[in-house]
């Protein structure tokens, strides 16, 4: 298994960073690091773009789901059934938004392998013959960040570019006197903790690993999130659906 992970996604990676390297002006790692993860990202374009409508579709679909578990909350064999019935109806998987990502999974390891075990260590023994072998990867990124080392900055804006993303299918909290507000301001306060508790956690990742790995999480994270907002407004939604403001949707 580990032979058919680097035949197919840790060497490729490794030689289209390094083919970059070669090619980009001024062989400047930084800008190497961002084309190859524009090139990911539109290798990923479908899955993500099906998550993506998977995740608003579920949050558009949410105010119901809250009201058949408020319904149905001491009988949950009637509730499951429920809850079938409307992901029928509205024709949404609960998986949609999650099985795009363990599609992308392997590719987003092979990534990080690349970044965490081959630039430090100058290793070249994979690359193909028609990839040049330019001796060693500069870490030094516009004359002065140094990629190899852990950059509190670019951690600090992927963190902010994942706020982003994930505030755009944030739950806002309904008015008190709302019927069920209860539940909802639940929900509500629930988003809003996973809203912050993501990027910290990108932070903290950030902080831990070479700064060209936060480099690169920042630059797929800001195209996602874009992706994100030119979709909702394709689909004539400025903010997605399920937000609510004063009453329900």
């Amino acid at each position: 298994m580990s032979e058919l992970f680097n035949l197919f996604l840790y060497q490729p990676i490794l030689n289209l960073l390094v083919f970059l390297y070669n090619v980009v002006p001024g062989h400047d790692l930084g800008l190497a690091i961002v084309v190859l993860t524009i090139i990911i990202k539109l290798i990923l374009y479908p899955f993500s773009q099906q998550s993506l409508r998977g995740q608003k579709a579920l949050q558009e679909i949410q105010p119901k789901i809250e009201a058949l578990k408020k319904q149905y909350q001491n009988d949950r064999e009637k509730q499951a059934r429920a809850m079938m019935e409307l992901y029928k109806t509205e024709k949404v998987s609960p998986l949609s938004s999650c099985l795009p990502l363990l599609i992308q999974l392997p590719l987003l390891i092979a990534v990080y392998q690349v970044f965490i075990n081959a630039i430090p260590a100058q290793s070249f023994d994979l690359l193909y013959p028609f990839v040049a072998n330019p001796g060693q990867l500069n870490p030094i990124s516009l004359g002065f960040i140094d990629l190899a080392k852990p950059n509190p900055v670019l951690a600090v804006l992927a963190g902010l570019a994942q706020f982003w993303q994930a505030k755009m299918l944030s739950v806002k909290k309904p008015p008190p006197k709302m019927a069920g507000a209860r539940d909802e301001n639940m929900m509500a306060m629930m988003n809003k903790q996973m809203l912050l508790f993501m990027p910290v956690i990108t932070v903290i990742i950030g902080l831990s690993f070479p700064g060209g790995l936060a480099l690169y999480w920042f630059v797929l994270t800001l195209l996602t999130a874009l992706q994100q907002l030119w979709m909702f407004k394709k689909d004539g939604a400025a903010k997605p659906p399920a937000v609510i403001e004063g009453q329900k949707v």
